[in-house]
């Protein structure tokens, strides 16, 4: 039975709506056609142009280039319209005179020579006119910039990026579709195109939670009178079966039934349309048979109470899920540090006991958190230099990797959406004083720590929660590196956030925000060498911005006596 309505039931996802496009606009259409041209065509660059700012700032200059080919064209395009509808208009006139004594006019020798030139040389003039090409230069220019242009992976990305804001900072499709996000200074709208295509590249992942969300806000746009080339039949058509598929036979129905309203012949709608009639019968005769039964029990659970409170088990609360404790925190909500640990984290000048650099100019230094210990050192990078890292990590950056639990190997992950580039100390002596830097601070080796990695996180780029350190099923994490596992963790903050990008750590209930000169330092092994579980961290997505950090991972070999071994497990 469900195979037979199955046919009509859902829309096809691979019909693009673009298609109907009105064609008034010659040089619009031709635009866009070539723009296809070059999408559906050959040439790829994977470059993951949704992970980072810098690949977008390049886009923007990118569009400026073709924006100013395109309009240069246009240009040309009027003008030799121009010139043809001056030889349309000198030649109707001359026709209209003709016309009305066709004899008579050409029965004078200087009209019978002019008819001729026009027809022998003129005409021959306005067909070469007619035929020039103009749009060669724009065509070539278009050609050039097509490597850079993003892909479909890189428009999916852009969309997953996206829903994944929404989910974690919890925002309704209306706040986003009008611009209106906290911290930004350029708003953007979103047109009703904009939206569907969200919620069909959600629907193409099969995730009808977001194409329902999407596809009622364009159909809001719709509705409240935004001109648009998708049509409400097509909108209508994804939600009710997006809302089919999470369930709600009742309000997928009613929006069948608007869909026809407004195209009676509308063939799947119609399909649809019975089935879901079919369908709701049988969920009704289902919840009522399920109601009496639930009535049943009811009563035979109620006799079988009994009034003695002192067999009442105590109920401890659930704990709260590491998303949704993840998200939470990305919130600035959930945060476990209770008025009596606050008043034991204190701000201080620290010169990490009488080092010579720092005893005359000592660092600020402010406590965190305590379980883990995290400490934040401010105004410890200068605004010089991290431009200068920023400098020579710009040209290398490239797609962010995590070591592979099993293999060790280095991979990309779709839970870290970033770019990094690793900058070693022998590039740059700016590089090598940084790392001094740091092992003063600390007082840990820096000659078997990892090299400076720079990170930039675009609109959306996260990492997920994770360990720095290797685990005991991973006993082959660091084998490549031979100096162990990561003792410690570095972490530089070289750009304020305007929203969202916090560092968390869920099983703590921790949340350290951006702030540009600063760094945040932590173990992630105690002195025994057993991994520190409390340390498992993540990088929120980042809401509006641009995150730029770099880190140092300082491991185990070379600690040896600046960081003796406790004898117990978690000391």
């Amino acid at each position: 039975m469900f195979k037979a309505w199955e046919i009509f039931l859902y829309p096809n996802p691979s019909l693009n709506f673009f298609t109907t496009v009105s064609r008034t606009c010659l040089v619009c259409s031709l635009f866009f056609m070539m723009l296809s041209a070059i999408f559906n065509g050959p040439l790829r660059v994977q470059v993951h142009l949704y992970g980072d700012l810098i690949t977008h700032r390049w886009i923007v200059f990118i569009i400026i280039n073709l924006v100013t080919s395109l309009k240069n064209y246009i240009t040309a395009e009027e003008n030799k319209l121009k010139q043809v509808k001056q030889w349309a208009e000198k030649l109707d006139v001359l026709s209209a005179i003709a016309m009305q004594d066709p004899e008579g006019f050409l029965g004078n020798p200087v009209n019978a020579f002019k008819l001729m030139k026009r027809l022998n040389t003129e005409w021959g003039d306005l067909e070469s006119l007619v035929l020039k090409d103009t749009k060669e230069g724009f065509i070539s220019n278009l050609t050039l910039q097509r490597q850079h242009f993003p892909t479909d992976e890189d428009q999916t990305g852009a969309a997953k990026a996206l829903l994944r804001l929404q989910d974690t900072y919890r925002l309704d499709t209306n706040t986003i579709s009008t611009g209106d996000l906290p911290g930004v200074t350029h708003k953007s709208p979103m047109t009703v195109e904009d939206c569907f295509e969200l919620g069909k590249i959600a629907y193409s992942e099969v995730d009808y939670y977001h194409t329902e969300l999407w596809m009622e806000q364009a159909l809001k746009q719709l509705d409240e009178g935004e001109e648009s080339t998708v049509d409400k039949v097509t909108v209508l058509d994804y939600l009710s079966y997006a809302i089919y598929q999470q369930g709600d036979l009742g309000r997928a129905l009613e929006l069948t039934k608007r869909l026809l309203m407004l195209d009676p012949e509308h063939q799947r709608a119609n399909g649809n349309l019975k089935y879901f009639e079919f369908q709701l019968i049988n969920q009704r005769k289902a919840q009522a048979q399920e109601a009496q039964k639930a009535q049943e029990e009811g009563k035979e659970r109620r006799k079988r109470l009994t009034s003695d409170a002192s067999k009442k088990k105590k109920r401890f609360r659930e704990p709260v899920p590491e998303r949704k404790m993840y998200e939470m925190l990305c919130r600035g909500e959930g945060i476990k540090l209770t008025p009596r640990r606050q008043r034991r984290l204190f701000c201080r000048y620290f010169d990490n006991h009488g080092h010579p650099k720092y005893l005359l100019s000592p660092v600020k230094q402010e406590d965190e958190w305590d379980r883990p210990y995290i400490v934040r050192y401010h105004d410890i990078i200068s605004h010089g230099e991290i431009e200068k890292v920023k400098e020579l990590a710009k040209p290398r950056l490239r797609r962010a990797t995590i070591s592979n639990p099993i293999t060790g190997v280095l991979e990309t992950a779709p839970y870290r959406i970033s770019k990094s580039a690793w900058l070693t100390a022998y590039e740059h002596p700016m590089i090598d004083q940084i790392n001094q830097r740091i092992e003063d601070l600390t007082g840990l080796e820096m000659d078997t720590a990892e090299e400076l990695q720079v990170a930039n996180y675009g609109v959306g780029g996260q990492y997920e929660p994770h360990f720095d350190f290797g685990r005991k099923d991973e006993p082959d994490a660091f084998k490549e590196l031979g100096t162990g596992n990561r003792i410690a963790t570095w972490l530089f903050y070289m750009s304020d956030v305007a929203a969202g990008g916090a560092t968390v750590f869920p099983d703590v209930g921790a949340a350290v925000w951006p702030k540009k000169g600063t760094a945040v330092f932590w173990y992630n092994l105690f002195p025994s060498g057993e991994g520190d579980y409390s340390t498992r961290h993540a990088a929120c997505p980042v809401l509006v911005g641009n995150k730029w950090v770099s880190n140092k991972w300082i491991h185990e070999r070379g600690q040896e006596f600046r960081r003796p071994c406790g004898l117990n497990e978690t000391a």
